[in-house]
């Protein structure tokens, strides 16, 4: 069943922790691998990466979707092969330490 909220721009938002030093390498390696690989699935419109100035161990990153449903429907065997791909790559931990869902209303 398709709600009204499946159809809206949706944004994916993960909040990270990473060990400073690292911030930058984890940056561009999640635009070559997870950005790269989100790119090829429909509905998928970007990705903004946060930096908070007061904590340089959070990362936050801010996923654009067309619709809830397009975001929902990427298999969990393909996501989970991205982050096993990811993961062996970095080279060090990271931890997603939240994952909110929010839903873009415009008011123009």
């Amino acid at each position: 069943m398709t709600t009204n909220t499946d159809l809206q721009h949706c944004i994916e938002l993960l909040k990270i922790k990473v060990p400073p030093a690292q911030r930058e390498e984890y940056i561009h390696k999640d635009a070559e691998i997870w950005t790269a690989a989100l790119a090829n699935y429909p509905g998928f419109l970007g990705k903004q990466v946060w930096l908070n100035p007061k904590d340089p161990t959070e990362v936050i990153l801010v996923i654009h979707w067309e619709t809830r449903e397009q975001w929902k429907a990427i298999l969990q065997a393909e996501l989970d092969a991205i982050e096993q791909k990811f993961n062996q790559e970095l080279g060090f931990n990271s931890q997603i330490v939240e994952v909110c869902e929010y839903q873009v209303q415009s008011f123009l």
